[in-house]
């Protein structure tokens, strides 16, 4: 296994990581919010910046991903992290956020109809 699909593996076992950490009630809530922020985004099947844009649609998850499961795992105890992490890496099936992607897909909702009230000219105030 190279270099990079270790990092890619990590990355996967992590966002598991927090999936599980913000189901257990011994996980603190801020690490739950920001954890399960991070792990729906992680496991969407849609991206907030589609991958087909150039650049952005890459660094999305080159940044926003890492940054996202290095301050969530911050807020974690360690030896919880670490129970969790170990039955992150014996979870044989990886979960699907259906609940991250409808959070994309209104994210951009809101985006198209801030665009089309701009277009109209429409003025709220």
């Amino acid at each position: 296994m190279g270099w990079l699909e270790r990092v890619g593996h990590r990355l996967k076992r992590d966002a598991h990581l927090l999936w599980i950490a913000a189901r257990d009630q011994r996980t603190p809530v801020p690490a739950k919010i920001v954890g399960g922020l991070v792990a729906a985004y992680a496991f969407s099947p849609i991206d907030l910046v589609p991958d087909f844009v150039p650049l952005l649609g890459i660094l999305d998850d080159l940044l926003l991903v890492p940054l996202g499961l290095a301050l969530a795992l911050a807020l974690i105890p360690r030896p919880l992290a670490a129970e969790f992490r170990a039955a992150a890496e014996t979870a044989a099936e990886r979960p699907v956020s259906r609940t991250g992607a409808v959070l994309v897909v209104l994210t951009w909702a809101a985006i198209l109809g801030l665009v089309a009230i701009q277009l109209v000219g429409v003025r709220f105030w």
